[in-house]
């Protein structure tokens, strides 16, 4: 990590790694807590591959949706990790996304407690990651991932 250029968040979530990458992979269960309630999320595209296709779209009121995420897989190493970037829209074009360009990686290891979830979001430079950081990197990805943390228990506890 450099912090320089990227911004980080951990959370310890209390369910399997099964289950949260269930979570990430399935399009019914990841368009259910992907972005920050109470904004309401359609999932166009996923497909969790080297080369596949993130594509979401925002509706604050459930009717009118927003593109939100046009963005393509990199690597996916199964229970494990997942990077994907907004470099290149799902159409694998180069991209300059709104509001910042960025490479996300997300790990999932083992904890006594459930998984040790991680995310590095990498910029290309100072400028970049402090935007991400003055636009809420931490309230946005933080409150995203209480949402998976909460779905993910809540139905390991069933």
């Amino acid at each position: 990590m450099n912090p320089d250029l990227d911004l980080t968040l951990r959370r310890i979530i209390h369910a399997p790694r099964a289950a949260i990458w269930s979570a990430w992979t399935d399009p019914a269960l990841f368009g259910q807590w992907w972005v920050p309630a109470p904004t309401v999320c359609r999932v166009d595209r996923l497909d969790v591959r080297p080369g596949g296709a993130l594509l979401t779209r925002l509706s604050d009121d459930g009717v009118n949706f927003v593109p939100h995420m046009d963005a393509s897989f990199l690597l996916v190493d199964e229970l494990e990790r997942i990077v994907f970037t907004n470099a290149i829209d799902s159409a694998w074009r180069p991209a300059d996304p709104a509001p910042v360009l960025m490479t996300a990686e997300i790990t999932l290891s083992d904890h006594p407690d459930g998984t040790d979830y991680r995310i590095l979001v990498r910029h290309g430079d100072p400028a970049a990651r402090a935007r991400h950081e003055e636009l809420g990197f931490l309230e946005g990805w933080g409150s995203a991932t209480k949402q998976l943390a909460v779905f993910v228990e809540s139905r390991a506890a069933r």
